[in-house]
């Protein structure tokens, strides 16, 4: 059963991966990554953000214009606009107007307000770059655990191949009678351990495929896979390098202290900008406005020759009649629109000056709250500092370590290739049992994983202590 589920798991992965459209590389993941990941493009939205607080900043250099109009009908006793005179009516007004205003001096906190959005958007672009070095050392990761996980399936592979033809010949001399059947059973038990294992590396090898897959944001796992090739161990000059210059690289090129560096000199601006508020303010406005109605005019007024005066009142004494002048006038249609728009118009203009004398301590305490945030933006940057060095001490020391295993993995293999080669040539006379040889097949087999995977962690390594040397994210070599 065993033998026949076996190539059918093969046969399946091997349906699969024929299916797929594309054999990733590397590169292509990284540069995809890069592209795709959500964490990068929110920090791009970031960039985006700091640009649009850049020209906010310039706006605010930049005098103001304002414009307004407005229509309305009115029923009722209201004054004429044309007469003054209060009236029973129902008349249209217009009116219309601009407003041109400029800050002339605000403390400069506007120009430093400028300097300010110009290094938040260099500090969001040093996030930026930050994230983008995170997810290449996160995919190079995933990439080379599948790689890992592909070799170790190989290396099971192998030897399992060796062991069907250990069986086969085991068989035959066991139905000769010049092996006990020990043996034999002994040679099936290390091949049905052999299957076990592959059905877990295989599965190991999807399972890392798909997080690979879903770190990518590529939903087809079923047809994504990699292209397969050997991954040469070079660029071992860094880790000759002292490690002190590692770390005076990293401080100088890592954008965790560039990102640090830069939100304290943001805290120092703030400050500025708070103790602007000390100081006098300087505007100046300039007003234009016109009206029109549609309310009819009076041409022409006097006295009415037929009844010149008129009683207003009586003399409470006397009871003589109080009498006034009897004014007629004429109205006449309102005058046209433009003209009287011409007629009526009016400007204004002039400087407005606010001098700060008391605000309830507001601006002194904001002052002292950005005094404070200097203070901690400057913990920031030293601890910053001092993250970066013991994180720098641990990839130098991991990348040591690193090569000393991998180096300490290939003499091992070297001698126990020669121990395995030493065991079959005995097995095969018939100087040792099944059992002696599968233990010496087995630390072979071993030792082949051990050399994989000390390998691909070195890489790995190497490759973080590389960029913490300043070696750019798209000059890492693989």
């Amino acid at each position: 059963m065993k033998k026949l589920l076996l190539p059918a798991l093969f046969l399946f992965f091997g349906i699969s991966a024929g299916a797929q459209n594309k054999e990733w590389t590397l590169q292509e993941c990284v540069e995809y990554a890069l592209e795709n990941n959500i964490s990068v493009r929110q920090s791009e939205l970031d960039v985006e953000l700091s640009e649009i607080e850049i020209s906010d900043a310039v706006g605010n250099l930049l005098p103001r214009l304002n414009a307004s109009a407005s229509n309305s009908w009115n029923t009722g006793l209201t004054q004429n606009v044309t007469t003054g005179i209060l009236q029973t009516q129902t008349t249209r007004n217009f009116s219309a107007g601009a407003t041109a205003s400029m800050n002339l001096f605000d403390g400069l906190r506007n120009v430093k307000q400028l300097q300010l959005a110009k290094m938040s958007r260099l500090a969001s672009e040093y996030s930026l770059e930050k994230m983008k070095d995170d997810i290449t050392l996160f995919v190079a990761n995933s990439y080379l655990q599948v790689l890992f996980n592909k070799e170790s399936l190989k290396v099971i592979e192998a030897q399992h191949e060796i062991t069907l033809e250990q069986l086969e010949r085991v068989q035959e001399l066991v139905n000769a009678g010049s092996l006990p059947k020990g043996d034999l059973l002994e040679i099936k038990a290390t091949a049905a351990n052999e299957e076990q294992r592959m059905i877990v590396a295989a599965n190991n090898v999807r399972i890392s495929l798909i997080a690979l897959a879903q770190t990518l944001l590529i939903k087809d796992y079923e047809n994504f896979d990699i292209a397969e090739r050997d991954y040469e161990v070079f660029g071992n000059e860094v880790i000759e390098v002292p490690v002190s210059q590692v770390i005076a690289n990293a401080e100088e090129e890592r954008y965790e202290v560039k990102v640090a560096q830069a939100n304290l000199e943001m805290a120092k601006k703030e400050k500025e900008i708070a103790k602007g508020a000390y100081y006098p303010s300087l505007g100046a406005f300039f007003n234009y406005n016109t009206r029109e109605s549609g309310a009819n005019r009076i041409l022409a007024g006097g006295q009415d020759p037929n009844e010149p005066y008129r009683q207003i009142g009586i003399v409470q004494s006397t009871q003589e009649a109080v009498v006034a002048p009897n004014f007629v006038t004429e109205v006449g249609n309102p005058l046209p629109f433009f003209e009287q728009l011409e007629n009526n118009d009016g400007i204004s203009y002039g400087l407005q000056l606010n001098v700060p004398i008391f605000n309830g301590f507001s601006t002194r305490n904001a002052v002292k709250r950005r005094e404070v945030n200097i203070l901690r933006s400057e913990y920031q940057l030293e601890q910053a500092k001092l993250d970066l060095e013991a994180n720098v001490y641990q990839a130098y020391t991991d990348a040591k370590g690193a090569l000393k295993a991998y180096e300490a993995s290939l003499v091992a293999l070297e001698a126990q290739t020669l121990a395995f080669e030493y065991a079959t040539e005995r097995y095969n006379v018939g100087l040792t049992n099944a059992f002696d040889f599968s233990q010496a097949k087995f630390n072979f087999e071993n030792a082949q994983s051990e050399v994989v995977r000390t390998k691909y962690e070195y890489i790995f390594n190497l490759k973080v202590l590389e960029l913490y040397f300043g070696v750019p994210v798209t000059e890492l070599k693989f």
